[in-house]
């Protein structure tokens, strides 16, 4: 994991992404983890290449890892990428 990728940092964002944006946490399953019934997921953790979500599909959890499509340099880069990826969604 890279430096900009700590634990602590990619902790942060799953912490914030999981409170406050349910809703696209299941849509990256959905959408870039091709979990299309997926109901709830949490981000599990962030890192430079991608992410580590788990779904809930049909009353069973399963393990999800989205790649991104380019090499996060940084904590704002994952930003930009997070919502990008959402509207990326919305609008298939």
């Amino acid at each position: 994991m890279s430096d900009q990728f700590s634990p602590e940092i990619s902790d942060r964002i799953c912490k914030h992404m999981n409170e406050d944006h349910a809703n696209a946490v299941v849509i990256y399953a959905q959408a870039f983890g091709n979990v299309k019934n997926a109901t709830v997921a949490q981000m599990l953790s962030i890192d430079a290449e991608g992410m580590n979500l788990s779904a809930e599909v049909n009353g069973e959890t399963v393990p999800v890892r989205v790649q991104f499509d380019h090499i996060l340099a940084d904590a704002e880069d994952a930003h930009q990428t997070l919502i990008a990826m959402v509207k990326q969604a919305r609008v298939k």
